[in-house]
């Protein structure tokens, strides 16, 4: 994960969009590709006179959110539909003007959101008014235009959808990138959290809890990037045979969301006991620093799809230590970081595919409970 420069050139700004043009330029040659094949195969096959809805619903399919493609074409469809019915079979009446087309837009928008077809439909239904209203009628019958429009939209949406399978990304890499780059992050500030504890040092364990804060951007944007792989997995026959690795990261994301918050939790109650002067959480240090090699070793693991079994080994000495770092008279700090490193540890081996009932085996005495996921 790298921060922007803190000085801006001209040199480093012109770096970074052309690096982004770099890394937009897949979806480009997606953009160019079904946006021509849209228009031709509406013209050459179908015979349309006038097919702009097929490119504008190939440039909708391509850079619609990604994971929601197949979605998007579905609302792409019916939006075109709700707008030209609602645009045809007014205008036939009405005629075409201002006033018109104030009138056919509110009335496909209404359309639009009172059948809840969602946000894109209700968009692409006043798109369509507009362009009934605005662009110069073709001849025809309304049955005969109506129908040659949804076929555009239907030919477009579906090329578009086309064209980002047969050009599909490695819907693992991205994945790989981000996944790895937040848990490198929680793994350094575990490290730093030890540190902390070690020295005594309320400036490293503040400057900790400031790294768990700001990993919750990059969560939020892993929840987009596993829909986007799944997708790309699961339409593009070149990527098929990833999906298994793709459903991997996406299983273990929802605990290492549980880590992270725990990761928090940690770090806040470490800082509040060092400011306050507390010492004796010195003792779970050794338990942190192996949970930051552990998280370091479930990266690994992720990338190479490997077994778990030297993570969980690990994860389970953690909660192990972490345990004896309690003792009689020991501060409500030293309990909290001690609680919560078992719940991070235990939220990595759920991670791994460890049951709430294989780790109460594996760890735990008969009076107790198994942490749950995200506690």
């Amino acid at each position: 994960m790298t921060l922007p420069d803190a000085t801006w050139t001209p040199r480093r700004e012109w770096r970074r969009r052309a690096d982004r043009l770099r890394g937009d330029s897949r979806v480009l040659v997606q953009l160019c590709l079904a946006a021509t094949l849209a228009w031709v195969v509406a013209t050459a096959v179908f015979d349309h006179r006038q097919p702009f809805f097929a490119p504008i619903a190939a440039v909708i399919s391509v850079t619609s959110a990604m994971g929601r493609r197949r979605r998007v074409v579905v609302e792409l469809t019916v939006g075109v539909a709700v707008g030209v019915l609602v645009g045809e079979l007014l205008l036939g009446v009405i005629g075409r003007g201002y006033w018109q087309l104030a009138l056919v837009v509110v009335l496909a928008a209404i359309v639009a959101t009172v059948l809840d077809v969602g946000r894109v439909a209700v968009i692409q239904a006043c798109t369509s008014a507009i362009l009934l209203v605005t662009v110069t009628p073709v001849g025809g019958s309304v049955e005969t235009v109506a129908l040659n429009r949804f076929l555009d939209a239907l030919i477009g949406g579906a090329l578009g959808l086309l064209a980002a399978a047969a050009l599909a990304a490695d819907p693992v890499r991205r994945l790989r990138h981000d996944v790895s780059g937040v848990l490198s992050e929680l793994a350094d500030l575990l490290a730093s959290s030890a540190t902390a504890l070690r020295w005594g040092d309320p400036g490293v364990a503040w400057t900790a809890l400031q790294q768990a804060r700001a990993l919750e951007a990059p969560l939020l944007e892993l929840t987009d990037t596993a829909a986007s792989s799944r997708e790309l997995s699961r339409i593009s026959p070149q990527r098929w045979r990833q999906r298994a690795h793709v459903a991997l990261y996406a299983g273990s994301l929802r605990y290492v969301d549980h880590a992270v918050r725990d990761a928090r939790v940690l770090t806040r109650r470490l800082h509040t006991m060092l400011r306050r002067g507390e010492r004796d959480g010195i003792a779970a240090a050794p338990a942190l620093d192996e949970l930051a090699r552990a998280v370091r070793i479930f990266a690994d693991d992720l990338a190479e799809q490997d077994r778990f079994d030297e993570v969980r080994e690990v994860l389970l000495g953690v909660a192990r230590t972490a345990t004896g770092a309690l003792h009689p008279g020991g501060s409500l700090g030293l309990t909290v970081v001690v609680a919560q490193t078992r719940a991070l540890a235990a939220d990595l081996l759920y991670a791994t595919g460890t049951t709430a009932d294989e780790l109460d085996d594996l760890l735990l005495g008969e009076n107790d409970e198994p942490p749950e996921p995200g506690t």
